[in-house]
């Protein structure tokens, strides 16, 4: 794998890890390690299976800087219409989520750093600062990407050897609920979780002389990663806090907090952690939505720039003390723009009409319509966790 394949698949992984490595432990730890980390698998084979179907529509199609041209290549107008509202709706409610986190995880280190500012300042400063280097474009956030990655993967290493070797095996065996209708009602959370489909287009674009295989497994690599991070993570945190303890916080800073007391030099390498995992998250969901406003306005930098962050940040302004509850909305709506949108443009693109217009051999997901009716199934199970 070369250097920009890898820089693609480090964009997804990046793009997953952040809220959802924060959010898992609070949402998941009352139902248990096991049932949790069995939801988490399932969830990631069915994520995995229709991000695969995005890039075969993304190939088929002749690619594009952002899924609005996929869109209108193989769902018409009225489909691309749907598709970029979906995104929007998405994307800004991530973006929040993430500026909601990051800035309450600023303002912590600033005031340990004797700098008082408030909330609604740190919110603006992140924004602005994260959004200027994704106006770079794709090379620069691939570049600057990896160097964060790799920090954040020695920093979570770093972490897990303070919280393994003080595992309480009690605290996994340990459940405050066996509601498994609560524990599915979760899904969403855990979807979102592994919300990096919509940064596809981009590294494929970015990557357009590799080849179907070599895009396939920079996919498949960079969903992997989250979740083995994830389930490390889980089973560090879980085995350090009790249930009824974790369900309570109602924000990143106060789990790291906690931590903290238990180990007295952990404080300031979980917040570097956490602080590069929303970082990271952020960069590759704001790309998405960056090179959306990109295609759409004719590549106007600065109408660009400010359709991209300007709303996200007045929704952080508003959504200040919403963590979980943002990135619930955020499932629902991903599970439309994730699951159902791609399948109906693999729907399109392989039928007749659509393959005579093909040249050469193309990139098809395995498992035929059996496996695209075990797609819609999981997306209908996610919907329907969010009606209970």
């Amino acid at each position: 794998m070369n250097s920009k394949l890898m820089g693609g698949s480090l964009l997804i992984s990046g793009t997953a890890l952040g809220a959802g490595m924060l959010a898992i432990p609070m949402v998941l730890a009352q139902f248990g390690l096991l049932w949790g980390s069995l939801l988490m698998l399932l969830i990631w084979i069915g994520t995995s299976y229709a991000a695969l179907l995005l890039l075969e529509a993304t190939i088929k199609s002749g690619g594009g800087i952002g899924m609005n041209s996929i869109a209108r290549k193989t769902l018409g107008k009225e489909g691309q219409l749907i598709t970029n509202v979906l995104l929007y709706c998405l994307v800004i409610c991530l973006m929040i989520a993430y500026i909601v986190s990051a800035a309450d995880l600023l303002q912590k280190v600033l005031q340990s750093c004797s700098i008082d500012l408030g909330l609604v300042d740190c919110q603006v400063i992140f924004t602005f600062v994260a959004g200027f280097f994704v106006a770079q474009g794709t090379a620069s956030i691939d570049k600057l990407n990896r160097i964060l990655f790799f920090i954040m993967l020695l920093v979570l290493t770093v972490s897990l050897l303070y919280l393994l070797p003080n595992i309480s095996f009690a605290h996994l065996n340990l459940f405050d609920s066996e509601n498994k209708i609560e524990l599915f009602r979760n899904s969403s959370v855990l979807f979102t979780s592994f919300g990096f489909m919509v940064v596809i287009p981009s590294v494929v674009k970015y990557n357009s002389g590799a080849t179907h295989k070599q895009l396939r497994n920079m996919v498949l690599i960079g969903a992997a990663i989250p979740l083995l991070c994830y389930l490390l993570w889980l089973f560090a945190v879980v085995g350090n806090l009790p249930a009824e303890q974790l369900v309570k916080f109602a924000n990143v800073s106060e789990l790291i907090s906690v931590l903290s007391l238990r180990h007295s030099y952990l404080g300031p390498i979980l917040s570097l952690f956490t602080g590069l995992a929303l970082l990271t998250s952020f960069l590759g969901v704001a790309m998405s939505l960056f090179d959306q406003n990109s295609d759409l306005f004719n590549k106007n930098k600065m109408m660009t720039f400010v359709l991209t962050f300007l709303l996200p940040l007045v929704g952080a302004l508003w959504a200040k003390e919403q963590f979980i509850s943002v990135l619930g909305y955020a499932g629902m709506i991903l599970v439309f723009l994730a699951v159902f949108v791609p399948m109906a443009m693999v729907l399109k693109v392989r039928t007749v009409a659509f393959s005579s217009l093909l040249e050469g051999v193309h990139y098809q997901v395995a498992g035929g319509r059996l496996a695209l009716l075990a797609s819609f199934a999981f997306g209908g199970l996610l919907l329907l966790s969010q009606l209970f």
